[in-house]
């Protein structure tokens, strides 16, 4: 049997192949009943262009939904920019459900952005905001924010649910340098791929990144000095913290949800346990006593309870345990290898990655149930990690050629591609939302 150790320290490497930073994302499977809507260019007061297409980041976002069929501009017969120069009739010709519009003025060393969500059929208003953008310093990357927001406000108008627009990703890439070697880079990027920028660079290999749940900080081990340590770092500054760096496995790191401790995979005292670290005080607590291997922590919304991977039972399997500590609970039964386990947001779902006849796919569980359905049909998809509201599930794939990232919504019928245009990226982690 192979070792849990050896799975996931090597499986998110030995595949890991020179990498560029921008992401590309494609749609490869939507919902046939997408609503349609019809996202007008926003006009503009007083400026010759404009640095940025809101109205097209607007559309790209609902459309990766899945739940959302943006209307070509092509068919427009009419392009308003205030409610009073909407004729309704216009849209329902070309049977738009949804019609948003807006328009842009200059404010001080920014920009104010006015946009209005309307029923078409029903000829109303459902929202309408004013949404400040920063253009002192990075004038594009002020106006994508602010459209993520508009189309976040949308999202939620028009399903009830918040969207993940103005969410972040982080994922691990590797870049071939003029000497050959690989420079390992934890990047960050919007979740729609754009504005990605390196957190941290090395010579070696960098794994399991983790959000803080304020989005500030991120966790990961680095394999530096060619041995593994775990560390901690803000984002926006750079600085950063070890947090161990004992002798043996340093890995997994996981925050609790009130930010206060880490759970992490740690093999000083002989075999690789699970252990708590309480960042104001700086101590470790030790949480399971097994010989089996136990692996890959991830907290529960609730900060109640950890649910690990182990294969004390003889194969890779999921296992609950409380924070207080005491016998651990098998949560997984179906098929010979269940691991990687991602929390949804409300605590009744579990990802995971679920190995099936040589393949591995995402799978997910229902707790309270106990119910697997797998959700991928990929060759050697991993590394779950949910999106913040809970609708979708970014993880790791392989490509024709190189391994990617994907996504796939709770229910299966949504799916998108996020390819770098060389290389490989992996680890994927889905940021919390913004506090």
């Amino acid at each position: 049997m192979v070792r849990l150790i050896v799975w996931c320290a090597v499986i998110g490497l030995c595949v890991m192949q020179p990498a560029r930073a921008v992401l590309n994302i494609e749609i490869t499977q939507g919902v046939d009943e997408a609503t349609p809507i019809a996202v007008v260019p926003f006009g503009n007061s007083g400026m010759a262009t404009l640095p940025v297409d809101l109205a097209e980041i607007i559309s790209a976002d609902l459309q990766r939904s899945g739940r959302f069929s943006p209307l070509p501009r092509r068919d427009f017969l009419a392009r308003p920019s205030e409610g009073r120069q909407v004729r309704f009739k216009d849209w329902r010709v070309l049977n738009a459900e949804n019609l948003v519009i807006g328009k842009i003025t200059r404010s001080g060393n920014g920009y104010t952005i006015q946009f209005q969500l309307f029923d078409v059929f029903r000829g109303v208003q459902l929202v309408g905001y004013n949404i400040p953008a920063d253009g002192r310093v990075l004038p594009v990357s002020g106006l994508r924010r602010a459209a993520h927001q508009i189309a976040d406000i949308i999202y939620e108008a028009l399903t009830g649910e918040r969207g993940v627009f103005a969410t972040r990703i982080a994922y691990v890439t590797a870049v071939e340098g003029l000497s050959g070697a690989l420079k390992y880079s934890l990047m960050v990027a919007d979740a729609d791929g754009y504005g990605s920028r390196a957190v941290l660079n090395s010579k070696q290999p960098l794994l399991s990144p983790s959000w803080s749940p304020n989005g500030k900080w991120l966790a990961y081990a680095s394999f530096e000095k060619r041995r593994p340590k775990l560390f901690i770092q803000e984002i926006v500054s750079g600085r950063r913290e070890m947090l161990t760096s004992f002798p043996g496995l340093n890995g997994a790191p996981s925050w609790s949800p009130n930010g206060r401790k880490l759970a992490m995979v740690l093999s000083k005292d002989g075999n690789p346990e699970i252990y708590l670290y309480d960042r104001s005080r700086k101590k470790l607590r030790r949480l399971t006593h097994h010989l089996g291997i136990d692996t890959e922590p991830v907290w529960a919304p609730d900060g109640r309870s950890i649910v690990f991977t182990s294969d004390r039972g003889g194969q890779p399997q999921l296992y609950r345990i409380s924070v207080n500590g005491g016998d651990a609970q098998r949560l997984t039964f179906e098929g010979k290898y269940n691991a990687k386990a991602s929390f949804s947001p409300d605590g009744k779902l579990l990802a995971m990655v679920h190995g099936a006849n040589g393949k591995y796919y995402i799978a997910l569980l229902e707790l309270e149930t106990g119910i697997l359905r797998v959700l991928t049909d990929g060759a050697l998809d991993e590394s779950p990690s949910f999106a913040p509201n809970g609708s979708m599930i970014i993880y790791a794939t392989r490509g024709r050629r190189s391994g990617v990232l994907a996504a796939v919504s709770v229910d299966g019928r949504v799916k998108q591609r996020l390819s770098l245009p060389e290389g490989d990226a992996r680890e994927p982690a889905w940021s919390p939302f913004k506090r």
